[in-house]
């Protein structure tokens, strides 16, 4: 416990330094490197590594995505678009795909290049939200804590209350009842951030109901990420995704349920649902 504690405490000395530099290059090099990692971290648990170049390629455009909007922001390389960096790499791995297609199956082909794909179109959106000024921050913080509250709340809950099994195939100790509490305290806690933003930060205006359903909504969505991430684990046979951070394994076991939270959450900031 006391390293899983020390191993937070670090995390979240080096999350508020980010969040204090978020309008300048680190933020987006820390984002490409949380990417380029966690994109690591299932390419490792799946085998999928021993496809060196492949790899390199998937993890170099990962950290790309997240770097560009530095360039962007100062005007320059806007030629470098999104759609012809990503062109470029589906281009370079369908060379690789010919080059060593007689070890390089098209069921690897498709799979690392979702991946490749998926994880930094997620982690972009944090990225666009840094680019925002004060608010981008609020984003930044409310996204990270409707991912990782939720499943603190779902823990006491179900430590208290839990009988139901949730799914227990997949992750045993999760219960109906942690579920149901997560869901609640999500929203909750929620509530109480965007008060705090709003009254003692003296942040814009905020649509409380917004705020409400969408906490409750991330605590159910960063689940899904977060189940499907210890399905992987299982038929892999791995315990965790690995040990960056000592007690609480590796980038992909932290930021498992941000995948889907993040872009869920933006989707409700550019809607207008979060913020008036």
């Amino acid at each position: 416990m006391s390293t899983r504690i020390k191993s937070a405490a670090v995390a979240i000395v080096i999350a508020v330094i980010l969040l204090i530099a978020h309008g300048t290059f680190l933020f987006n090099i820390a984002v490409g490197a949380i990417s380029a990692l966690a994109i690591y971290e299932i390419f490792r648990a799946t085998k999928m590594t021993e496809h060196k170049y492949q790899t390199i390629a998937c993890c170099a455009f990962a950290f790309v995505d997240a770097f560009m909007p530095v360039f962007y922001r100062h005007g320059w390389l806007y030629f470098f678009s999104y759609k012809l960096y990503m062109g470029l790499f589906v281009i370079a791995m369908c060379l690789l795909y010919l080059k060593e297609h007689t070890k390089f199956q098209y069921t690897e082909f498709f799979f690392m290049l979702g991946v490749g794909i998926l994880l930094p179109y997620s982690f972009s959106t944090l990225v666009t939200m840094a680019g925002l000024g004060g608010k981008g921050v609020f984003m930044i913080v409310l996204t990270l804590a409707a991912a990782w509250l939720a499943d603190s709340g779902a823990y006491f809950a179900g430590t208290f209350f839990g009988k139901t099994k949730l799914c227990p195939e997949i992750s045993p100790k999760k219960t109906v009842e942690g579920l149901i509490g997560g869901v609640i305290s999500n929203g909750i806690l929620m509530l109480i951030i965007s008060l705090f933003y709003q009254f003692v930060l003296k942040g814009e205006p905020i649509h409380y109901l917004g705020v409400l359903i969408a906490g409750m909504l991330a605590a159910l969505i960063g689940l899904v990420g977060d189940l499907t991430a210890s399905v992987i684990k299982r038929q892999t046979g791995i315990k965790d995704y690995g040990n960056i951070m000592p007690g609480h394994g590796g980038i992909m076991d932290r930021f498992d349920s941000v995948l889907l939270v993040a872009p869920f959450m933006y989707y409700m900031f550019t809607q207008g649902l979060i913020l008036k």
